[in-house]
């Protein structure tokens, strides 16, 4: 009898923190409604009493009553240098954009890094003048579409054109070199995805380079410079 009724205590132990959880996150979810924010998960943070909450505009993070919110990069200290961690939930939906990414592997792969691009962007021109030293590296730079003017400018639609080509590599250091865009009416990719991803990101301009772990970092880095703090990580 003892043994049943310690199980019983356990069980509902478990219910109790369950539903507890399930009534915090509807605390978040209603609070957070009012700024117009759509939650798209609630996960614990690294830091107790402070959750990971996955909104339509980002990374935040609230208390578990509902009553803080925190912006901002999160920090692991554990390392040799500061690690930036608030990201690293974001990086889910980096790679659920894999097949609609524009890859240039590196032959010996050692870093894989995922830059959001724009075919007007001057600095993004300069980057993509350097992705053949930057595979010679080990680093694979995979491309994702971020037309600053808008997805109805016509660069969001040449751009469209350039991900749909048939051999979009070439089409798109084609597009960098200045080269007429063959442009493809039925094109179906939908460029709002990754647009969208770059806004959750707090994207401020292009180029915006994702390092593996989800830092964001914004312009253009020389190779030598890029594969330095890809060391360090």
């Amino acid at each position: 009898m003892k043994r049943k009724l310690l199980l019983w205590a356990a069980c509902f132990a478990a219910f109790s923190v369950s539903a507890h959880a399930a009534t915090d996150d509807k605390i978040i979810e209603e609070k957070l409604a009012k700024y117009n924010l759509v939650v798209e998960s609630i996960k614990p943070s690294p830091i107790v009493g402070l959750n990971t909450v996955d909104t339509s505009d980002g990374i935040i993070y609230v208390t578990d009553d509902g009553k803080y919110l925190v912006q901002g990069p999160i920090y692991d200290l554990s390392g040799q240098v500061p690690a930036n961690i608030s990201n690293q939930s974001l990086m889910k939906k980096i790679e659920a954009l894999k097949d609609q990414m524009i890859i240039f592997k590196a032959p010996k792969e050692k870093y894989v890094v995922t830059v959001f691009t724009d075919i007007t962007c001057g600095y993004c021109k300069k980057l993509h003048e350097s992705v053949g030293e930057l595979n010679e590296k080990g680093i694979t730079v995979r491309y994702l579409a971020y037309p600053r003017q808008g997805l109805n400018h016509q660069s969001a639609k040449q751009m469209a054109s350039i991900w749909c080509n048939a051999l979009p590599q070439n089409a798109l250091t084609k597009a960098f070199k200045g080269d007429e865009i063959a442009m493809i009416d039925d094109c179906k990719i939908d460029l709002s995805k990754h647009v969208n991803l770059g806004r959750q990101f707090k994207m401020t301009g292009t180029p915006a380079i994702v390092l593996p772990d989800g830092q964001l970092l914004s312009g253009y880095l020389a190779p030598d410079d890029l594969l330095k703090i890809l060391e360090q990580k």
